[in-house]
């Protein structure tokens, strides 16, 4: 599988950590490009944003149509086969840049992977099925098959949020997704709003104090 180099926001000083931060099904990195000013980071946490592209590949549920996607999905209905190969390729994928910012200087205890519905996803099951060690994991609307899910993982931060009012990933899926991951022992700080499939301003908020608690004050090492 062929991937479109990711979008890059580089700080305007050093680099000292690193957000990879994926899509959802049918956009592309640029989607959260606005995000780097959104957030308000300190400049001096010299933080760099990677944009990925998810593969354009036929979507069963949207009958067949080629678009960007992480994966295949066959239905929204409860049940439904789930693409378990196309999700370990995109989370392969999403290790080996990790390993790209470490060969560029951050070491993988300094990156956050993020994710938006297939993104969140995807970041899940790269964290859940990596070794290193990782600054935390940003799952955005989204859901975790328990076929996905490692017999044992690191124990991660992650940060989940999710709308009541969600009408594609359903509110329970993604609650269903922080039960299983808090039963296998990763800290998982829950979120919710009055919002549907989308990022609300009091959810940008959120993420902006839980990065700035993963990764401590500017000054620190």
């Amino acid at each position: 599988m062929e991937y479109l180099p990711p979008l890059v926001v580089d700080p305007p000083g050093e680099v000292r950590h690193s957000i990879v931060w994926l899509h959802g099904l049918g956009a592309d990195g640029s989607d959260f490009l606005p995000v780097a000013d959104t957030l308000r980071l300190p400049p001096e946490l010299g933080v760099r944003f990677v944009l990925p592209h998810a593969p354009r590949i036929p979507v069963t549920v949207n009958g067949g149509l080629v678009m960007p996607a992480w994966y295949d999905i066959h239905s929204l209905e409860p049940g439904a086969p789930v693409d378990l190969e196309g999700i370990r390729r995109s989370a392969v994928y999403v290790q080996s840049l990790v390993r790209q910012e470490h060969e560029r200087g951050v070491e993988p205890g300094r990156v956050v992977l993020a994710g938006f519905s297939q993104g969140g996803l995807v970041v899940l099951a790269a964290a859940l099925d990596s070794p290193d060690p990782l600054a935390g994991v940003m799952a955005l609307s989204t859901y975790l098959p328990q076929a996905v899910m490692p017999e044992e993982a690191l124990p991660r931060s992650i940060f989940q949020a999710h709308g009541r009012l969600d009408d594609v990933v359903p509110f329970d899926s993604g609650l269903a997704a922080c039960e299983r991951l808090r039963a296998q022992g990763h800290e998982v700080e829950w979120h919710e709003y009055d919002m549907a499939h989308s990022v609300c301003a009091e959810e940008v908020a959120d993420i902006r104090e839980w990065l700035l608690r993963r990764w401590g004050s500017p000054g620190d090492s």
